[in-house]
């Protein structure tokens, strides 16, 4: 069942989600070190996620789920010339092979179409294309928690999701674990992250809240699209409403989480 965009949005309003986010986002940065000039596309609830590639992407978009749902004036500010817009996470609104980016936060656990949205992005990455994925790690205390957005939907272990990748003719390169702080509010724990990430990442890796792996295309594999794909047709990302994708326009917004 896909979480309300709300309680996600409350979560990372707080001190936790706020560490959460320099956490993750500091190993997703160490995979993708320079996206100067490419697109960038992020699934699910990304925004906090793609800020790092904001000044380097010619364009990064967030695509919102549907079942998720958005804030109608934008939940963050992307800036000129990138884009949000709620869509079906298995029917995404973008030309074949136009994307040289994917990073999925918070929907891969979610959606009950994984090989169908998976078959979807390798439709729409390029040929040198990278999808990153970040998932909870079923072994960890993150999927276990309630009041983390990591505690619901299926959580993974890294054979898993190899497997799955695999399945859907992608070929994992890398993969890593974050997250070793306990998922607690408390200010001691939260204060100790950094040295938790450190001790973790070198004695306590099967422990990570969250997995990690980086995957690029089988483009040996031919295509896969099926015929609902071929009947649909693609527009270029203009900032047009089409009938799959409403395009948020971004406004000053009090759900900005621009703190983050």
């Amino acid at each position: 069942m896909w979480p309300d965009i709300v309680d996600i949005n409350d979560f990372y309003s707080s001190s936790l989600g706020r560490m959460t986010c320099q956490l993750v986002r500091r190993q997703i940065r160490t995979y993708w070190e320079n996206t100067l000039g490419m697109r960038v596309l992020g699934i699910g609830f990304v925004n906090p996620y793609l800020r790092p590639f904001l000044d380097e992407a010619t364009s990064v978009i967030a695509a919102m789920p549907s079942r998720m749902g958005a804030f109608g004036g934008g939940y963050q500010r992307l800036g000129p010339g990138n884009t949000s817009c709620l869509t079906d996470e298995c029917s995404l609104p973008f030309l074949d092979l136009s994307l040289n980016r994917v990073l999925l936060v918070h929907s891969f656990e979610y959606t009950n179409q994984v090989n169908l949205m998976l078959r979807e992005i390798w439709r729409v990455m390029d040929d040198g294309g990278r999808l990153l994925i970040v998932v909870p790690n079923r072994r960890s205390a993150w999927s276990h928690t309630d009041f983390t957005p990591f505690g619901h939907g299926r959580p993974y272990s890294i054979d898993q999701l190899k497997s799955t990748l695999k399945q859907s003719l992608f070929t994992p390169v890398r993969d890593t674990r974050a997250l070793f702080i306990p998922p607690t509010r408390r200010r001691y724990w939260l204060a100790a992250a950094p040295a938790w990430e450190r001790i973790g990442a070198r004695w306590l890796q099967v422990f990570g809240g969250v997995i990690i792996v980086e995957a690029t295309k089988q483009i040996y594999a031919g295509n896969t699209s099926n015929q609902l794909h071929q009947a649909h047709r693609y527009v270029p990302l203009t900032g047009e409403v089409t009938q799959r994708a409403i395009i948020r326009p971004h406004e000053n917004s009090n759900h900005g989480l621009g703190d983050i």
